[in-house]
């Protein structure tokens, strides 16, 4: 056996397409072969193991930016990770994965995520689960009664001449939040031909707006696809609903509770629950809804540039901490986090000794940083060690961001 890993050629791609139709299904309509001057898609960096080449397993890295405490950070996003039936369980994904993790490390990215096929798998790379993108299916019945907006604010129709100002509101709930894409870059970039063009994604995009002419004020938007049918079996797909305003969220809504004589359901493209972290649900008189969560993990790459990138609140404090994982060594050290005026400076500590200090594993350090678990509920799920004395400080500083995640890879 001659193990190589490496970047994806040309020539590797029908080997590689055949193991992705074998791990993902294949697609009623496969997709046309690629022309080698338009290869590989933008931004993406393709990987495969070869074995006495023939390729066994490989993945692609797409090159992000994600929001985490108000600070756009570089992400290697992972997608399309495969292993050949007869070679899983045999140690392939590891040096894989570890592979690619290196070169993104080395190209500035400092988190990584993905989408799990099966969560376990990457827990033992260092990824831990810190949220999910979920498809909420709310039936039209839930709309009925949203009462209407403010009469200074009303929904429109959008044009090409909007998609700046539709970027505008998507980055400031996005800032708001930790884990959305910045949609930046490809393929989530929102370009006015993607939106509203004539070859648009969408039916339609439509905006909540307070005032009218010069002083018109953009307050949301939902991009919506009709979809086939008309009778209420059928379901008008959205997918976003971003709303910066209580009357914004109700003026949307309300817009696709119109579909109602033709369509039973709204699917929604959201996040975090429908519990109550989409705050845009918050307005709807009935919270019936059926919810399919696909879970979001992640991974840091560089623990001090992550934590450092951070615009925390405006307290002074010291605490020192380490990380300490077999799974994924290339985050262990220890270091100690100072912050004040809202500012966060991490630096290297060689004087920690095994146990003087709280010590995360790369999973728990994920959960905790990303604000999706406390500390306390981070040492319930062993992802945590140590003394407890920051416990407190440390939960103030990456607390109060919701994880959101609105774009599937």
């Amino acid at each position: 056996m001659t193990l190589e890993i490496r970047r994806t050629a040309f020539a590797d791609v029908p080997a590689s397409r055949r193991l992705g139709a074998e791990a993902f299904g294949v697609s009623p309509q496969p997709a046309p072969d690629p022309d080698p001057d338009n290869w590989p898609s933008p931004n993406i960096r393709p990987w495969v193991a070869t074995d006495d080449g023939e390729v066994v397993a490989g993945l692609g890295v797409r090159s992000f930016t994600s929001w985490f405490h108000g600070a756009p950070l570089a992400t290697a996003g992972f997608a399309g990770v495969t292993v050949a039936a007869e070679r899983r369980g045999s140690g392939l994904l590891r040096p894989l994965v570890e592979a690619a993790l290196a070169e993104a490390r080395g190209l500035g990215d400092v988190v990584s995520t993905l989408y799990p096929s099966s969560a376990g798998i990457y827990r033992g790379l260092g990824y831990e689960v810190v949220g999910a993108f979920e498809e909420v299916r709310v039936p039209m019945s839930a709309l009925a009664a949203v009462r209407p907006p403010a009469p200074d604010v009303r929904a429109r129709r959008a044009t090409a001449a909007d998609v700046p100002a539709v970027r505008r509101v998507y980055e400031t709930w996005a800032s708001a939040q930790n884990g959305p894409l910045s949609r930046r870059e490809e393929p989530f970039a929102m370009e006015p031909d993607d939106i509203v063009g004539p070859d648009a994604d969408y039916t339609g995009v439509t905006l909540a707006v307070r005032g009218a002419g010069d002083t018109e004020e953009l307050l949301g938007f939902a991009s919506w696809s009709r979809g086939q049918g008309y009778d209420r079996t059928n379901t008008v797909e959205v997918d976003d609903l971003v709303a910066l305003t209580p009357d914004a969220a109700r003026a949307l809504w309300r817009v696709l509770g119109s579909f109602s004589p033709v369509a039973g359901w709204v699917q929604v493209c959201t996040s975090g629950g429908w519990s109550g972290l989409d705050v845009s649900r918050l307005v709807l008189p009935d919270h019936a809804a059926t919810a399919a969560p696909r879970p979001y993990m992640l991974r840091l790459l560089d623990v001090p540039g992550a934590l450092a990138a951070a615009r925390v609140a405006p307290v002074t404090a010291r605490v020192p901490f380490a990380v300490a994982d077999p799974g994924a060594p290339d985050l262990e050290g220890a270091w100690t986090l100072e912050t004040a005026g809202g500012a966060v400076h991490v630096v290297p500590d060689d004087a920690a000794t095994p146990g003087d200090r709280p010590t995360f594993t790369s999973g728990g350090l994920a959960q905790s940083w990303a604000g999706a678990q406390s500390t306390a509920n981070v040492r319930l799920a062993g992802g945590l060690s140590g003394p407890t004395t920051h416990d407190a400080v440390w939960d103030a500083l990456w607390g109060g961001r919701q994880v959101h995640v609105r774009d599937y890879f």
